[in-house]
């Protein structure tokens, strides 16, 4: 149990009902999680309001309760605690509650659009490489050193990392690389801990679903900047024009990198195959497994990182030249009649593009790109026709078919899509909206040499309709549908 008014500190109150000097058991946000003597905190959700079920929480036993409304209905022996925004107020407590875990280790925060999950754990693996024990949280995964956890949000709730980040610190690990997204930063997940640097990979059309702007979305993810102290370190992509908006007002050392601007650490792509490419990093060549552009940037933010973080910097090269994709992100197989199958998580306009320019970029001019690709239900719906216009232009065959429809119409999504075909392109266009029958159709259509893009779901393993997940693997449907062909 701890002590409540040590939970507390640095928490700014607007008001206090009771005795803060009592025992507490734990802290939830949650009330059908209260037990007896525990904290209630009442977070304003998108779907519901904590403050409705602060009662409820009384009732299961909450010794307190955290608030931005005092309830008119106090009761004796509660203690009531009124502050101006209960995730910051949240993110405090439950970094004190877990001990303040992240100054006990080194916290580097990854934002952007896309490369979050390959940077995080391509870092994961080079550390441990080098033999340090490593923490990870991610889209993909969870690590605590060796011991793995689920992932559920790209960046769990405050209560979450820090017992994440406390098993860590129990576990002795020296380096933990965490995935930090706009959400989890609006929503105040990151408040309360201490970062040793931050890497800004890119930004493009995301998440407008939420943030409303891009504006907003840009000055959400600059905030994990902001609020970086002068002894960690900002690491951004100034090929992006938003990498230097990121670096405005922040207290940290700033760093950049970069393929065609010139900056702290640059890389030049010297040759590229489907099996890899070649780099040439601060005047050293890098033979690496992952191809494309897009993990040329990955990579040399990982170099730069593993530099400032300490590493020897041939030491680096060498285990980067060990590095191998990360699930679901270019991750490709080659059938017996030697059709190329990728799946990549591009579930963003400028992620697809970025990896059909890849793709183009590989082939002779001989095959036929087919891209199969859907966009998410409950998102974003203005990049649906970009997404649909770029499938369309830059490939031979696009099949727009279901992602994860959630609560709307799969058939409502395809058409929307299909609004940003041109004319010119409209005859390469197929729309099938089970996605399995997508993926065969894909592979029917392909004769040697051609190339599949699966795109958009990448590591997943489900499809969900309606709250209802079903198990779909992308990876798994196209081998198997490539290799029942030759049956």
């Amino acid at each position: 149990m701890k002590l409540l008014k040590d939970i507390l500190y640095g928490v700014s109150l607007s008001a206090v009902s009771g005795d803060t000097n009592v025992m507490v058991n734990d802290v939830h946000f949650d009330s059908r999680k209260v037990e007896m003597d525990d904290v209630f905190v009442a977070i304003r959700g998108t779907v519901a309001d904590g403050h409705d079920f602060i009662q409820k929480a009384v009732d299961s036993g909450a010794r307190a309760i955290v608030c931005e409304e005092l309830p008119e209905l106090m009761v004796n022996g509660v203690t009531y605690l009124q502050v101006d925004n209960c995730n910051s107020a949240m993110a405090v407590i439950a970094s004190n509650f877990y001990g303040n875990p992240s100054k006990n280790l080194k916290l580097v925060g990854v934002t952007g659009t896309n490369g979050k999950t390959t940077v995080t754990t391509l870092l994961y693996n080079l550390f441990k490489k080098a033999g340090f024990k490593v923490g990870l949280i991610s889209t993909i995964k969870v690590l605590v050193d060796d011991k793995e956890y689920k992932a559920t949000h790209t960046t769990p709730d405050v209560l979450t990392i820090n017992n994440y980040l406390s098993k860590m610190n129990e576990a002795g690990v020296e380096f933990c690389f965490m995935e930090v997204s706009s959400h989890g930063i609006h929503q105040k997940r990151a408040e309360g801990l201490h970062f040793e640097g931050a890497i800004f990979t890119n930004l493009s059309h995301d998440h407008l679903d939420y943030h409303k702007t891009f504006a907003e979305y840009r000055d959400t993810k600059k905030k994990l900047f902001d609020g970086l102290s002068k002894k960690a370190f900002a690491l951004v992509n100034i090929d992006d024009k938003n990498g230097l908006v990121m670096l405005q007002n922040t207290k940290a050392k700033k760093y950049t990198y970069a393929l065609k601007s010139f900056a702290d650490y640059r890389a030049q792509i010297l040759e590229k195959q489907f099996n890899g490419q070649l780099l040439k990093v601060d005047d050293n060549e890098l033979w690496t497994k992952l191809i494309g552009d897009f993990n040329a940037y990955n990579l040399l933010a990982i170099y730069a990182t593993a530099d400032i973080l300490g590493l020897e910097k041939m030491e680096i090269l060498r285990l980067m030249s060990e590095l191998e994709n990360v699930d679901g992100r270019f991750q490709y197989y080659i059938s017996k009649d030697k059709i190329t199958a990728i799946v990549d998580y591009a579930h963003t306009p400028d992620a697809l593009k970025n990896v059909l320019i890849t793709i183009n970029a590989l082939r002779t001019g001989n095959e036929n790109v087919i891209t199969v690709v859907g966009c998410g239900g409950d998102r974003d719906k203005s990049k649906r026709p970009v997404m649909g216009h770029i499938a369309s232009e830059m490939s031979n065959h696009a099949i727009f078919t279901s992602d994860n429809p959630r609560t709307e119409s799969p058939t409502t999504i395809i058409e929307e899509m299909e609004a940003g075909v041109g004319a010119q392109n409209a005859r390469k266009v197929l729309s099938i909206e089970n996605r399995r029958q997508a993926i065969k159709t894909a592979c029917k259509l392909a004769v040697p040499n051609d190339i599949i893009l699966v795109a958009g779901k990448g590591h997943e393993t489900y499809q969900e309709t309606n709250g209802v997940r079903v198990e779909f693997d992308d990876f798994k449907e196209v081998k198997e549908a490539l290799e029942s062909l030759k049956k």
